[in-house]
């Protein structure tokens, strides 16, 4: 391979950072997604809309950073390279699905503590519908996110991050929630206040906290592609 070739094939080292960070938020997030958090003084926002105080999976945080990496990606790397982090995403979201599915099969150690299994299987237990439902939520709203980002960056150049960014995020966490809840609980029990509640939390989760994130990774991102010697 001469010198050129492996300088173009030559991963950047913040592609390389934020690959590997990537794909630790796809296996994380459905683990903290068996926690139900509470949102402080945006609960208050829930009784504004006739519901109950607004309250999220904590899940949604580790999705968070996957909208804001991917984000990064495009601004830095362009689309289509985005579009491909997410992609190989699905490597380590359902190879970890199936390594959870294989453990839960294999049979406890007879001294184990009863209670600490009962947990273990309660956290990473969950029914097809659910596994399915977090996939294609995964892979829908992350590649549309990435799409409305790439689109407004194309429309309005490098300018207003922050609106790209929180536009893309909002957006595509409404798709998302409506792919999960409709796929994993539609016909279980009633889903139109739930669908409400985690739609408006999860925008105001991301027109807050994804555009600052996003200025930090892209700038963690120059800093680690600028030569030493620069």
């Amino acid at each position: 391979m001469t010198n050129d070739s492996a300088a173009r094939r030559a991963i950047s080292p913040s592609l390389f950072a934020f690959a590997i960070f990537y794909g630790g938020m796809v296996c994380i997030a459905g683990v903290l997604g068996n926690k139900q958090v509470a949102l402080g003084p945006l609960s208050a926002i829930g009784p504004a809309f006739g519901l109950g105080p607004l309250a999220v999976e904590a899940g949604i945080f580790a999705f968070l950073m996957l909208v804001v990496t991917s984000s990064s990606v495009a601004e830095l790397h362009g689309r289509e390279t985005a579009n491909k982090l997410v992609l190989i995403g699905f490597v380590p979201l359902i190879f970890s699905l199936l390594l959870s599915i294989a453990v839960l099969a294999v049979p406890a150690a007879q001294d184990m503590d009863p209670q600490r299994l009962s947990a273990f299987e309660t956290i990473m237990g969950g029914t097809p519908r659910i596994w399915l439902g977090g996939i294609l939520a995964y892979g829908i709203s992350t590649f549309l996110n990435v799409t409305i980002f790439s689109k407004l960056k194309a429309s309005e150049g490098a300018r207003l991050l922050w609106l790209r960014s929180a536009v893309a995020s909002a957006l595509s966490q409404i798709v998302d929630t409506l792919i999960f809840i409709s796929v994993a609980f539609y016909g279980v029990f009633p889903i139109g206040e739930l669908l409400l509640g985690q739609m408006i939390a999860k925008v105001v989760l991301s027109v807050i906290l994804v555009p600052p994130l996003i200025y930090v990774f892209v700038a963690v991102g120059k800093r680690l592609d600028t030569p030493a010697n620069a």
